[in-house]
């Protein structure tokens, strides 16, 4: 696994004008391909009577899959560029779609791909992106007695609190980066006098 990744901050939509072009670039995190395909069938659907709607996508924090369209524009002069843009902002798990609204005057190939990976970028710019970190999550088991200092002493130090459950125990989940699961194994003992319980799980992605 990577041990991070950037991706967009949120989804929505820039638009910009070129040469009576419009231009309208939507953003969004998109989890699996699935998701990015729903979206890209979504602003389709919004924007059935666009001239164009090239879309673009990349997924996975290694960027495993990687899909772009052209949709009716010469090849290679949209879809690509947007993919372009991506790939060079580092973007993961994020699904851009450019619909062009065509406005009389053409722009010829170079002014394509400009305006299709320029538009990516000014999106990106404009709604900004997060890092999203590796980290293992872990479990601990603290009675209800202590629980509450502990949480309090957790977020003190800057530690991740995902999830809190009680029951006959209190069961509070963190999320580590790597690194630091020894020390924290050491910081708990000692700060619940070794009576909490600590079990180790699968690794995850946050925000950094």
């Amino acid at each position: 696994m990577q041990d991070e990744y950037r991706t967009v901050a949120r989804a929505g939509v820039h638009e910009t004008e070129i040469n009576r072009s419009r231009f309208l670039c939507a953003l969004a995190p998109a989890a699996t391909e699935q998701d990015a395909q729903a979206f890209v069938a979504g602003v389709r659907k919004e924007h059935a009577d666009a001239t164009h709607n090239c879309w673009a996508y990349v997924i996975g924090a290694d960027a495993a899959v990687q899909k772009a369209s052209d949709d009716g524009e010469p090849g290679g002069t949209a879809g690509v560029p947007m993919l372009q843009m991506l790939l060079r902002r580092d973007m993961r798990y994020v699904v851009a779609v450019v619909t062009r609204y065509y406005g009389g005057v053409k722009l010829g190939a170079g002014g394509l791909i400009r305006a299709y990976g320029g538009a990516v970028g000014e999106a990106l710019d404009d709604l900004g992106t997060l890092t999203r970190r590796r980290f293992r999550l872990a479990t601990v088991t603290v009675d209800h007695q202590r629980a509450g200092k502990l949480q309090n002493d957790l977020r003190t130090t800057g530690r991740a609190v995902r999830d809190v459950r009680y029951a006959e125990d209190v069961t509070i989940e963190v999320g580590l980066p790597e690194t630091d699961v020894d020390t924290f194994r050491a910081w708990l003992a000692d700060a619940t006098a070794g009576s909490a319980g600590f079990e180790l799980g699968g690794e995850a992605y946050g925000d950094a």
